[in-house]
């Protein structure tokens, strides 16, 4: 068994000093500074996969710990220019726990929940031997009595704190279990400083059994004041592209697009991984998350099939999240399931409308993995018939244009109803699927006296026209073009030199798919 009563500040030390990329997300303590002691001590964050939850947590722990000096670490930090700085610097007797670590030693969440009791009286009789703590005491008892006596309060980090609902997902007895011993263990406690607890998942809800309702939460649908320290930002990935020398507008493709708050947040290990390995790839692993991945978006309800291809064709989609029992089983509907997604790190979530989707091509190439096991048939010929669709648009064949996108709506039929515009559009979307790798596709974009359907902007490097598309339901592709033309949609491209494609598109129900083409040069 190791440590778990003021550890020292050795892991933190290694990240900081050792790894290859370090991005300082210190200023965090000074947010922790502000919570402790007050109605604000319990903060569960929740957090991704590979999203820098442990990493924070150790670096909690050796700030706060009194089991080492962490001032000369901590000094050439961020946190060192603030005034809680020196306050709180290595006061506090610490117990870090990583659950995940009980969980894997333990046969039962009952089992585990004995082993942590056994192992924080068991560090405090060892650090408090002076004052022969009686056997029969519970750990709680033993926290009270050692604070009493020396009037040191305790700041416990808990890391993968939700770990036994993800493991255990079907133990509703022994979750409950677990939920009431950290009740007694931290609620309303004079001994607790500050609980920081991590984990993928928010609080279970379990009604009355909402046990922990002391934490405040912070996910990836609302981390508030925390937004900041849930990934990488911008400015820090600026400064890893530059220090090593890796194209910015290519690592935004394939990592950024999370929205947490009113920052753009970048998944941080991947980010990581590419600027080591200096390659551009899918770092997803295949862990138990990317498992839940394949298994809920086939999951056949509340129009969630069509709710997954619309989100893979670019889209947002509106969801509900307040309803989401923060479990991996109580799923009764897409929003449900949209929620879980959300948690995961599968898709981001503005808090504002309230509207997810996909954030990156590196998340956008698992959806596109989990598809291709079956199931999806129609929508993965949609999207490898994309490469020559757009072949076909740039050489303006505009009759091959219109002949495969009516192959596109004849296979989808059954999944995408076509009767408006905004359902052309999601056949358009998964049509020119593969444009993505070389076009940054705005749908809707405000220019001259409108809104012009979809813009083809060609990304940095890439030698092909600009393209305008309108579409138009029971018109002519001609209407489409003249819109295009009389209200001034290609205004947006005024910086851009060089070709720009305008791309009528229609569809009659009783005439199909047409297709006008026009190039012009700026």
């Amino acid at each position: 068994m190791g440590i778990y009563l003021n550890p020292d500040n050795t892991l933190f030390f290694n990240s900081v000093n050792h790894s290859n990329v370090y991005v300082d997300k210190s200023a965090l303590i000074d947010k922790t500074n502000g919570c402790l002691f007050g109605e604000l001590r319990h903060i569960c964050i929740s957090r991704p996969r590979r999203f820098g939850k442990s990493m924070a947590a150790n670096m909690l722990t050796a700030y706060y710990s009194r089991g080492c000096d962490s001032r000369n670490l901590f000094s050439q930090l961020k946190i060192s220019r603030f005034d809680s700085f020196e306050k709180h610097l290595n006061k506090y007797n610490v117990f870090h726990f990583d659950i995940r670590s009980f969980a894997s030693k333990s046969d039962n969440i009952k089992m585990m929940i004995e082993m942590l009791e056994k192992t924080i009286k068991r560090d405090l009789k060892s650090d408090y031997s002076d004052m022969n703590l009686p056997d029969d005491y519970s750990a709680d008892e033993m926290l009270l009595a050692v604070f009493r006596k020396y009037g040191i309060p305790f700041v416990f980090i808990i890391d993968e704190w939700d770990c036994i609902f993800r493991i255990y997902k079907d133990d509703t007895k022994g979750q409950q279990l677990y939920l009431n011993y950290l009740r007694t263990l931290l609620k309303e406690q004079p001994y607790v400083a500050l609980d920081y607890a991590t984990g993928i998942l928010p609080v279970k809800k379990y009604g009355e059994h909402s046990a922990l309702n002391m934490y405040s939460e912070y996910s990836m649908a609302n981390q508030a004041m925390f937004a900041e320290y849930t990934g990488f930002t911008p400015d820090d990935v600026a400064y890893l592209c530059k220090k090593f020398d890796m194209p910015l507008e290519k690592m935004a493709q394939w990592y950024d697009g999370y929205k947490v708050g009113s920052y753009d947040i970048y998944n941080p290990q991947s980010v990581v991984r590419a600027v080591t390995n200096r390659i551009f790839d899918s770092y997803w692993t295949k862990t138990e998350t990317f498992e839940a991945l394949q298994m809920y978006i086939k999951i056949d309800m509340d129009g969630l099939r069509q709710s997954v291809i619309r989100m893979i064709a670019g889209e947002h989609i509106s969801v509900n999240t307040g309803k989401f029992q923060n479990d991996m089983v109580s799923l009764h509907s897409a929003d449900d399931v949209l929620t879980l997604l959300i948690h995961l790190g599968y898709l981001t979530y503005d808090f504002d409308s309230k509207t997810a989707w996909i954030p990156n091509k590196e998340v956008q190439q698992e959806f596109i993995n989990c598809i291709e096991d079956g199931g999806w048939e129609e929508v993965m010929n949609s999207l490898r018939q994309s490469d020559e669709l757009l072949s076909a648009t740039l050489a303006c064949n505009s009759d091959k244009v219109a002949e495969i996108l009516e192959e596109v709506h004849r296979k989808n039929t059954s999944i995408i109803a076509y009767n408006n515009e905004m359902s052309l559009s999601v056949t358009l979307s998964l049509a020119y699927y593969s444009a993505r790798n070389s076009y940054e596709i705005f749908r809707e974009l405000p220019s001259g006296k409108g809104f012009a359907d979809l813009t083809f902007i060609p990304r940095k490097g890439v030698d092909s026209p600009a393209m305008v598309i309108e579409l138009k339901y029971n018109k002519t592709a001609s209407n489409a073009l003249e819109q295009i033309k009389g209200k001034n949609y290609t205004e947006k491209l005024t910086a851009f030199s060089g070709e720009i494609l305008l791309v009528g598109i229609s569809y009659d129900e009783s005439k199909g798919h047409s297709c006008v083409i026009e190039k012009i040069v700026k």
